[in-house]
């Protein structure tokens, strides 16, 4: 368990990374279902590599939503909190795509606390890797309000 100061004293600081994801095609055919984007190159191999990527790639927003998920592997508790809350991005780029099948993780480095009344807003950059390959898939700052 953390405590207000330690978490300002964490600021510029790689808080961690977490654990590999995997972005199966059976999780990629499940998001574009419920997000009802069933563009080709997400599901069929041939679409996807006639498009230059060498099959199906994951949908951005797909490796995005993952982000959630990796951060509970990574975000400290903080004493006294009751919740935390998605605050927003300031900015995502999508840097490359995310082979269908692939593996990704993320890091998350503690970019900013500030008070917000008797909560904290905490800023995160975040970096999600592709295992083994040079470029991540996505960066992003990402705002997390934690309520206390």
């Amino acid at each position: 368990m953390w405590t207000r100061e330690d978490l300002t004293q964490a600021v510029g600081a790689l808080l961690g990374t977490s654990a590999f994801v995997d972005l199966t095609q059976e999780r990629i055919a499940t998001f574009a279902d419920v997000t009802e984007d069933w563009q080709d190159i997400h599901l069929d191999v041939e679409a996807g590599r006639s498009a230059g990527f060498g099959g199906t790639v994951a949908h951005g927003f797909l490796t995005l939503s993952m982000v959630s998920a990796m951060a509970r592997d990574v975000l400290p508790d903080i004493d006294g909190q009751r919740a935390s809350v998605n605050y927003g991005f300031d900015r995502i780029r999508f840097v490359a795509p995310v082979a269908g099948g692939a593996r990704v993780r993320g890091h998350f480095v503690l970019e900013g606390v500030e008070p917000r009344g008797g909560d904290l807003l905490l800023r995160l950059d975040v970096t999600v890797e592709i295992e083994g390959a040079a470029r991540p898939a996505l960066q992003a700052l990402w705002r997390i309000l934690y309520l206390f």
